[in-house]
Formats: structure tokens, sequence, C-alpha cells
């Protein structure tokens, strides 16, 4: 009988839910079963910010215990990976990607322009209180920390304390909540995070075998939206925390379906946002090419924004 892979995983509720679908996803494709281990993390023992934390507070000790054999491979939230490549480990699968969007979770039923002046509302990440003042509706933003059904409590328990919060769609549909979001935040009005929505599959890059293995999973369309979001914050040299965003969509170009000079005719739209985080200011650019040049694409974005003055906003000069 042939062993099981060990997929390594943080505990949560939601880490647990991604991970299996991840495992059932390659038992289907490929035959071979899987086991998953749990491994507590920094960012699991710790109740500060996360921009306090610090860019792979979730991810360190997957990737330990990667590096030492404990496991075979893990799924991380990929938009908690740091940009920078690291050795000896290789993303081997970007599974299709969740909706990338951000959800609204509100008392009552109201819409986000509805919950009315001083109406309280909490979200975990410096880029979305930047978006949420920068709208201009009065609210009082209180940043929280806490997994999805702790948000959702603060809005929806019996001792519910806000108006309302702001959380990654995908992490509630995963985790089946999804008839309690009353508001999809269209990306004019919350563009999202790097990455938000997508799963990265991980293991030792000398596994040749694991590598391929875990090939089954790939999506590319949504490996190329997530290299081209990546690029941005990679070239901007900002972490996970800072009040980037940066969406990118496929769409079939008007050529595709005729394909010239061997391209398809797909075309992948990456837009892009710096924002102050009194929201204040912001840069919001964007840029259009194909899917194979998607890094490039992230790459020029950034140095769009920062030709347009994103670094200062970021802090990173006077």
């Amino acid at each position: 009988m042939t062993a099981a892979l060990r997929l390594g995983t943080r505990g949560s509720a939601l880490a647990l839910a991604q991970s299996q679908f991840t495992a059932d996803a390659l038992t289907a494709a490929t035959g071979r079963p899987v086991e998953l281990v749990r491994v507590v993390t920094a960012g699991d023992r710790s109740a500060a910010p996360v921009a306090q934390l610090g860019v792979g507070v979730f991810v360190s000790a997957l990737r330990d215990a990667l590096l030492a054999g404990e496991i075979d491979f893990a799924v991380h939230s990929y938009k908690d990976l740091p940009t920078g490549e690291h050795p000896g480990l290789h993303i081997a699968a970007v599974p299709e990607r969740e909706d990338p969007r951000d959800a609204l979770v509100t008392r009552g039923g109201r819409a986000l322009r509805d919950l009315g002046s001083g109406a309280t509302i909490g979200t975990g990440a410096v880029r979305r209180i930047a978006q949420l003042h920068a709208l201009g509706l009065e609210l009082q933003v209180t940043p929280i920390r806490g997994n999805v059904d702790s948000r959702i409590g603060r809005v929806l328990g019996p001792q519910a304390d806000l108006d309302a919060v702001v959380l990654a769609r995908a992490g509630v549909v995963r985790l089946g909540r999804a008839a309690e979001i009353t508001q999809t935040l269209d990306p004019e009005l919350m563009l999202p995070a790097p990455a938000q929505g997508a799963l990265a599959v991980e293991c030792r890059s000398d596994d040749a075998d694991l590598v391929e293995l875990l090939a089954a999973l790939d999506h590319a369309p949504s490996r190329a939206a997530v290299t081209a979001e990546r690029a941005v914050l990679a070239t901007l040299e900002a972490g996970c925390s800072a009040p980037v965003a940066a969406y990118a969509r496929l769409d079939a170009g008007a050529h595709a379906g005729s394909a010239i000079d061997g391209e398809s005719g797909e075309r992948i739209h990456l837009r892009g946002a710096v924002i102050s985080p009194d929201g204040a200011r912001a840069v919001r650019l964007s840029r259009t090419g194909t899917p194979a040049d998607a890094a490039e694409i992230g790459k020029a974005l950034a140095a769009d924004l920062l030709d347009a003055g994103a670094d200062t906003l970021m802090g990173s000069r006077e």
C-alpha cells in the first residue's frame, strides 16, 4: 500500500478546510492518499496585530517542518507568503483561485454605503482600513484580529460589538458561511490584496517526484494572476501588511480562438493601488499584457506607481 503523503497545515478552521480541500483534490487527481499534520506557527501563538508581527509569521513554522522532512508538502494562503523565493522550496501548484474580492458582513443586512456615519466596522488589514477611510463614509474603523468565525461573531454573535466587518470572501466561502455575507465588495470600492483567495502548494524543490505529482493541481490562469499581483508587491518592497492592493483579471482577447503568432489572445488586466493609511491620498494605476508576461506586467505597474509617488504613501521617504 502506498504511504500517505504528509500535508502540513495550521490548526485554524480555515487552514484545515483549505488543506483538506487540497488533500482531497490531490487524491482524486492522482490516487495518492494524504494525511494532515498540524503545525503551530508564531502567528497562531500571538494576539498582536498582523502589521506588528511581520511578513511570513503564519508560514515560517510550516517551512521549517518541510525542510526538516517532518512533512512532505504544505498549503498556504498565498497572500501570507513573503514575496522572495525560499531556497530549497518550490511552489508546485496554485489551485484554481476562489473569488479574490473582499466581503462585508453587517448587522441588519445593510450595504456598506447604508451603514451611516459613526457606524463601527472591524478589519485586520491596513489595506482595508485605508480604503474604508478613502470612501469618506465617516465610519469608525476598528483594527481586529481573529479567525473568520470570531470576526463574524463580532457582528452576528450574542455579544456582538460591531456594526460590520470586512474580510476575504474566499475564507468565508471555504468555511461554508457564504450565506452570511451581506455584500461582496466591488474592486472599485475595495481593491483586494495581492494573491487574496489563492492557495500555494509548496514542497521541497529537490523532491522531483512530488513536484511533478503536485503539478496536477496547478491552474495556469490563477498562477498568472497571482504572479502579476505579487510582482507588484515585490517590486514595491512592501509586505503583506502594507497598504498595497493589486487585482489581476484574465480575459479572452479580441483574437481569442484565432491564434496570432502562436498566442491564444488571452489578456491579463492588472490594477494596483497604494493608499495612505488615513485614506487621504492614493495612487491607482493599471497595466495590460499577456499571461506569459505576468511578472513583467507586475514589475512595470509597480514602477509606474513609484513614479507617481507611491513610496511616499508607504512611509519610505519624506
